[in-house]
């Protein structure tokens, strides 16, 4: 009897659960201002290998921050496009259509990038054709707040790369600012304003980026640690020119660091510059930070730290450590490619374009030649295939019909595949394997490009560590959960409800 009643009480509760209303943020619980760091090429171990150093920004979030130790992106190629694209769509590039930094537009027969738009003016600078989202086929957490038909909500995105700036911000963004390295100056494009806004213009009049030249005038505010200083300072100035956190709903600010990318792909993630460049970034957001508590209140804000891909280790040092690893030039595979189409269907040239080591082939001319473009394909593979050190590859068509390989591997390089805009082969080489000269890269499927942190940090969020599998894609489904709005389109994630506060 006893029995029966205690399962007669679980059924009634469990009843009474499913019937409870879900409670949703009120407005006075979202947060006037939520800001989405990039940290361009950051690996999730950095935060535990330089943790005891951490003194400023990095330390807050890791102190305060909801923590999620084994998040990755789930798509290859694992490049800087792409992962801008997701953070704030949670959508795959087979959605968002953003499938690499570059790639032959079929239309035009041209080499385009992720932010190419002919049909805009750059504004800030003259002479210089400008960026748009408009390659973008999904809406964003930014979209969305503004569709939301709540109170007026202000989007804006910042970096030193374009492709960084644009694609977190979205299609609706008040605006998008990059530097432009050449100038000294930020800018941006008729996609958002006619006229450069007065606040941002002003900040390039005061030629702040000349503090940061040494002795000589050389300009290290790209490829040194400056370019994160001159990032979080255009972001102070963003958020006093364009009030945001104080325009009576919620603001979006995104920004992204690139610096760190550069630093990385010279000298590698195990380099003392990698070290110290780590170090400065957790200085620059201590700068941020108390300068949103100043302006916005900390309490009023909401922080998402993740970065866009991760690196892989210099092939020379995994050597002297006995691991795998060497260079090999893309030019080896094109030219086995090339020698098997021509050794079985007469010499011609094949391949158009490419999007990093993946080639476009000359689809008219396959046409114009009455040759079966899978067949085509299916030649190439084998042939790349054959050149040492090449792990795994993909034909066009097999992806279009789903036929991947059904491991994290392959479900990454198919969840990267949109079928309009893809290459006729997806090149995967061998771990640790780099088709770089020198240096070190990224853009496998390989679980050292795809280790990135994610942490979140405000009141809405319980801080700790968190476990459990987690995706960048999971990023846009959770703030829109915490804003109240509609999920982005394309959004393919979970809501991270384990750190949710009630």
């Amino acid at each position: 009897m006893k029995r029966l009643v205690a399962a007669a009480l679980c059924a009634a509760s469990f009843l009474c659960a499913q019937n409870r209303p879900v409670t949703r943020p009120v407005a006075s619980q979202r947060p006037k201002l939520v800001v989405m760091i990039v940290v361009d090429q950051f690996r999730y171990d950095y935060l535990t290998r330089f943790r005891s150093e951490f003194s400023g920004g990095l330390k807050r979030l890791l102190d305060r921050g909801a923590v999620f130790t084994n998040a990755h992106y789930e798509h290859s190629p694992t490049v800087t496009a792409v992962g801008h694209s997701i953070v704030l769509s949670g959508a795959m590039p087979s959605s968002s259509g953003i499938v690499g930094n570059e790639w032959l537009d079929r239309a035009t027969g041209k080499q385009v990038t992720s932010v190419t738009d002919d049909n805009v003016a750059l504004l800030g600078l003259a002479g210089k054709k400008g960026s748009s989202p408009t390659r973008l086929l999904v809406s964003t957490v930014g979209d969305e707040l503004k569709m939301s038909g709540r109170a007026p909500a202000k989007v804006v995105g910042v970096s030193i790369k374009d492709r960084s700036a644009i694609m977190p911000a979205g299609r609706m963004a008040d605006g998008a600012y990059w530097f432009d390295k050449p100038s000294g100056r930020f800018v941006s494009s008729t996609w958002y304003f006619k006229q450069f806004p007065e606040w941002a213009a002003k900040f390039n009049d005061r030629k702040i980026v000349e503090k940061f030249k040494d002795s000589a005038g050389f300009d290290k505010t790209a490829e040194g640690k400056a370019g994160n200083d001159i990032v979080e300072l255009f972001a102070e100035a963003a958020i006093e020119g364009e009030n945001l956190g104080g325009n009576g709903g919620t603001d979006l600010l995104s920004m992204s660091f690139s610096a760190n990318d550069t630093v990385g792909h010279a000298k590698g993630p195990d380099s003392a510059e990698v070290h110290e460049i780590t170090l400065h970034t957790d200085k620059v957001l201590a700068r941020f930070f108390d300068f949103v508590d100043k302006r916005v209140g900390l309490s009023n804000a909401l922080f998402v730290l993740t970065a866009d891909h991760g690196v892989a280790p210099v092939p020379e040092l995994m050597q002297s450590r006995r691991m795998p690893g060497g260079r090999m030039s893309d030019t080896v595979v094109f030219d086995a490619i090339t020698k098997a189409l021509n050794d079985r269907y007469g010499e011609a040239k094949w391949i158009v374009g490419k999007s990093g080591p993946s080639p476009y082939f000359d689809h008219k001319l396959i046409a114009d030649s009455k040759l079966d473009l899978e067949e085509v394909q299916q030649t190439a593979a084998q042939a790349a295939r054959n050149v040492p050190h090449i792990a795994r590859v993909f034909t066009r068509e097999e992806l279009r019909r789903g036929l991947a390989l059904n491991d994290r591997i392959g479900q990454r390089v198919q969840n990267g595949f949109f079928y309009p805009r893809a290459s006729d082969l997806v090149i995967i080489p061998e771990p640790y394997w780099l088709f770089e000269k020198s240096g070190t890269s990224h853009g496998t499927p390989w679980n050292y490009d795809s280790h990135v942190p994610i942490v979140f940090l405000g009141a809405q969020v319980k801080p700790g560590r968190y476990h459990g599998a987690a995706s960048v894609v999971d990023i846009a489904p959770t703030l829109s959960v915490i804003l109240d709005v509609d999920l982005p389109s394309g959004a393919s994630g979970r809501v991270l409800t384990e750190m949710l506060a009630q």
